[in-house]
Formats: structure tokens, sequence, C-alpha cells
């Protein structure tokens, strides 16, 4: 079987409506000093249109140039950022080391830098905010923090970051996989991804993986004094990494890792990961579902894949019973027959058709 055809009809290709573009600014926005945090932002579309600021998933992960083509040009002012820690922002964890780049680098943290490129930017009104996976997580924990700046919340793959979503992902049958390794002992990713739930156990030794987060983070807090320990760090981030982004799509892409194969890229993208899980996302338990009547302020489209093994479908049924408790309809609930990843065919067509649906924003 030609399991290539099928990944390529998967992923959307040529049926984006609005091409890929250069940038029309960028630049690198200090944010905090002691340790100096200095993020990367770019702008595309409109410098007179509606703003829209687009945050990028993981925590860790990093914005591209494809993610601003879901949004019509001339009406839209798009503005995508490296958050902390990630991408092309300064410090990283690859380059840096974790000392340096997880320092100061909380969810707090994160919301006020929204607010400070706001202000750089001259984003004095209401904008719309987009957001998949942890980008979504974080689109709501703005909104919360500051409601009256959100025109709209555009959210895919809705991340809610409970301990049972986590083990979910992350835990599964890991305790009994040695004597077992394909009982169905809990849930989790791994009933349909069983060869690459085994390369990610594999750096964890048996008796560590009645807690696999625990043993991961303590890897990475590892201080490398050797070839060989430093070797030992990449190779977990390395199965951390490549794990999310195996199970992220509905289809693998058996022959391409993609960033997350890559070393830099991992090496950020895992220990950002573990950091903010480890903390509990540095947030309080269930802080966005006991927010909801906040959220409920705001006209919020989600879009989910059925199929998501990242973010469970459960959990955006979750929000919507809760927005619903508090009295309100999301805008838009879609459901795609696609799995995590935003570059799926039918979740990239219904993020670009609501936003092309969207009103003006008033006032």
């Amino acid at each position: 079987m030609d399991f290539s055809a099928l990944q390529r009809t998967s992923k959307i290709t040529d049926e984006w409506r609005y091409p890929e573009a250069a940038a029309r600014a960028s630049g690198l926005l200090q944010v905090d000093r002691e340790p100096d945090h200095r993020l990367y932002w770019e702008e595309y579309g409109n410098p007179a249109g509606e703003p829209v600021v687009v945050l990028h998933g993981g925590p860790g992960g990093a914005c591209s140039p494809v993610m601003a083509r879901y949004f019509d040009p001339a009406p839209y002012r798009i503005v995508l950022f490296d958050q902390r820690g990630c991408g092309k922002s300064i410090p990283t964890v690859a380059a840096d080391g974790p000392a340096v780049a997880l320092a100061h680098n909380t969810t707090a943290h994160l919301i006020a830098d929204i607010e400070r490129l706001r202000d750089a930017l001259g984003i004095t009104g209401r904008m719309h905010v987009f957001g998949g996976s942890w980008g979504s997580t974080l689109a709501m924990a703005y909104a919360i923090a500051h409601p009256d700046h959100c025109a709209s919340l555009i959210l895919r793959g809705i991340f809610l970051g409970a301990p049972e979503d986590l083990r979910f992902m992350y835990q599964g049958n890991a305790a009994t996989f040695a004597e077992a390794p394909y009982a169905l002992t809990e849930p989790g990713s791994y009933v349909s991804y069983p060869e690459a739930w085994a390369r990610f156990l594999a750096p964890i030794a048996s008796a560590e993986r009645g807690d696999v987060m625990k043993a991961y983070k303590a890897i990475f807090d590892m201080a490398p004094a050797t070839d060989a320990e430093r070797q030992r760090q990449l190779e977990a981030a390395l199965a951390w990494s490549v794990w999310e982004g195996t199970i992220s799509n509905m289809i693998p892409d058996q022959a391409d890792e993609g960033k997350f194969g890559e070393a830099a890229f991992a090496l950020s993208f895992a220990q950002i990961e573990a950091h903010y899980f480890a903390n509990h996302l540095f947030m309080a338990p269930d802080h966005i579902i006991r927010n909801a009547a906040t959220l409920a302020r705001i006209p919020i489209h989600i879009v989910h894949g059925r199929f998501d093994l990242v973010c469970p479908l459960t959990q955006a049924s979750r929000l919507v019973a809760a927005l619903r408790d508090a009295g309100a309809e999301p805008a838009t609930f879609v459901v795609t027959n696609a799995g995590h990843s935003a570059m799926e065919r039918e979740t990239a067509l219904a993020l670009t058709a609501i936003m092309d649906g969207l009103r003006p924003i008033e006032g």
C-alpha cells in the first residue's frame, strides 16, 4: 500500500486559499532582563487591518510563515511570534541551556509578553486571538486575564492540561509495558501508535516507567558533564519530540519526522514542555473551566479533530459544556475528520473558513 499517498491526502497542499508570503515586518522585542528575553515576531497582511495574534503550540513550539495562510491578507494584520525560549526568540534551551531559557518562563510571563507585543506594535483596541493546542490554552488564559482585549478566540485542538490529559498522552500502559507491551491496561494515545510508543519509552528504564514524565524531567534537569550524558539528554529530547510529532497526524509520515526530529528544535521543545507540565502549566487546577463565565463573554470558535490523540476531543467537549453552563454557545464548534495537526486538510480549511466569516470588530 502507498502510505505516502495516504499522507498526502490527509495534509493540506494545493487547497490553501491564500498564498504563502514573506513577512512584511519582523523584529526582536525585549520583554525581560536577567535573563534577557527577546521575542521574535513577524507581521503579514494589511498594516491597517484587524489585528490577529497567532499563538503557537507546545509549550515549546514555534511559528512559521505557513501559519499566516489561514488569513486573508487584505482585511487582517497578522502577527506571529515565538514564545519565550522558542524558535527564533532569545535565549533558547538548545543554544543557551535550560537554566537561562527556562528562567522567567511561565504562563503569566507569556500573557504579559502578549501585552508587551501589543504595546510595541501599537495595537490599542480589541484583537482576534488564534491558537492551537497549547496555543489554545494560552489564548484562553490570556482572554481570562484580558477579556476586553479579545474580539474573538479561534481555537484548534483544545488543550486543558488536566493531569488525566497528560497521563493519556505520556503514561498509558508504561508501568506494565516491559511485561505486556500490547496490553490495554490504561487508556492512552499509545493504543493507535504502538511502534512509536515503544520508541518513546526506550530512554526510560523499566523501573522508572511508573511516572514517565517525572523520569524524562530528571534526564532534562541533568547538567551533562560528559559526551555520553549529553548524548543521553539529546536522545531523550528527540524521543519526546518525535512522539508528539508522530501522534499529531492521523496518518503519520513514516519517512519524514520534520522539525520534531531536528536536534535544536527537540532540545528546546521537549524541555520547555516538561518544564510546563511539571508545574501544572503554571495555572491553578481547572483554571480555564473555572473561568468559563469570563470566556463566555467572547465569541469562541473551536475546530477539533475527531481522531486527535494529542488532545482528545473530550477536552473540547468539556470546554463547550462549561461555556453552555455559563450561558453561551460557542460561535462555532466544528469536529473535523482529522487528527491533531493544524496542517491536516479538513482542519486547515475549517480554520480558514472561520476567519473568512468573522464579523468586523465593532467599536
